[in-house]
């Protein structure tokens, strides 16, 4: 049941959350808005991260026997792993950027394997000026501005890698939540969806570009995506065999949900906006942990 269940979820969390960005994109971001619907996105997905990791899974884990020094040692080295890992990623992709320069290349998308800057892929994938020049010169400043030259075959393939590692990872941390409790896994696989879905925007922009037709894109991410029930898979037997190490996993995931939320998204968020948007912020990232309260109570309930 429990691996039924994993299997389930991280379809749902690896796939659903391509389709939903897919549909986003073609409903929801059109027109003058644009820049509204990924910032709206990248709230809800924050505070959703943070609800999870602080409501739900660090309190699972600190309800073990295990010491609560370990585990806040092993939330301190998962921040730390997950921030070098991020820096290992830039370093990659900076030297493959200046690898294809010195061959007179067009620079890779490199947006796929950092995972960072989603919004504003989306908004130069539809359109090149943006809404302030304050943020224009941030974006380049930030080293993450992803939308030049996107027609490079390797930067499709850049993006597909890094999202197939990035779902494999996402995977086992779901798993990881469902062999604590069927409702943790549930709350994890929402967190994950909606933290996704700004994440394959991107994806799906750059590959629209390497692509013959949209329709592709859609299943080349998508098959990505379903790299997430593999990572499920893996988790399921490994955190089987280590049970005992559970708690561990959960302080881990926690680690991760954490960084993702206050290193990748909510930095995006810091851009000088207007009193209504602002607060549009606010609300939508009470939304996000207001979800991830609702999951858990129809979850319970069932």
């Amino acid at each position: 049941m429990t691996l039924i269940a994993i299997i389930l979820a991280t379809l749902a969390a690896g796939i659903g959350s391509v389709w939903l960005a897919a549909l986003l994109m073609g409903v929801g971001l059109k027109g003058g808005g644009a820049s509204v619907g990924p910032q709206r996105l990248l709230s809800l997905a924050a505070g959703a991260l943070l609800a999870t990791a602080f409501m739900h899974l660090l309190p699972e884990a600190f309800e073990s026997h295990v010491d609560a020094h370990d585990l806040f040692a092993t939330l301190l080295v998962g921040l730390v792993f997950f921030f070098l890992l991020d820096k290992a990623e830039l370093w990659h992709h900076g030297h493959e950027h200046s690898h294809e320069h010195s061959h007179g290349l067009p620079s890779a998308a490199e947006h796929g394997a950092t995972g960072h800057d989603h919004a504003a892929q989306v908004q130069q994938g539809r359109a090149h000026t943006p809404a302030h020049p304050h943020a224009h010169e941030h974006d380049h400043a930030s080293g993450h501005d992803h939308a030049h030259h996107h027609g490079s075959k390797a930067g499709g393939w850049a993006v597909l890698t890094g999202d197939s590692v990035h779902c494999f990872g996402d995977g086992i941390l779901i798993a990881s939540a469902f062999m604590a409790d069927l409702r943790l896994g549930v709350i994890a696989a929402f967190s994950v969806l909606a933290h996704e879905v700004p994440h394959h925007m991107g994806d799906l922009v750059v590959l629209r570009q390497t692509s013959p037709n949209r329709r592709m894109a859609l299943v080349k991410v998508s098959l990505a995506g379903a790299v997430t029930a593999l990572g499920g898979l893996v988790g399921y037997f490994l955190v089987g065999q280590l049970h005992d190490w559970l708690p561990y996993f959960l302080a881990v995931a926690s680690s991760s949900f954490v960084y993702v939320a206050l290193a990748d998204l909510i930095p995006q968020l810091q851009k000088r906006l207007s009193a209504r948007e602002t607060m549009a912020q606010i609300v939508w990232l009470l939304v996000g942990m207001g979800l991830v309260m609702l999951v858990s109570g129809a979850a319970h309930v069932h």
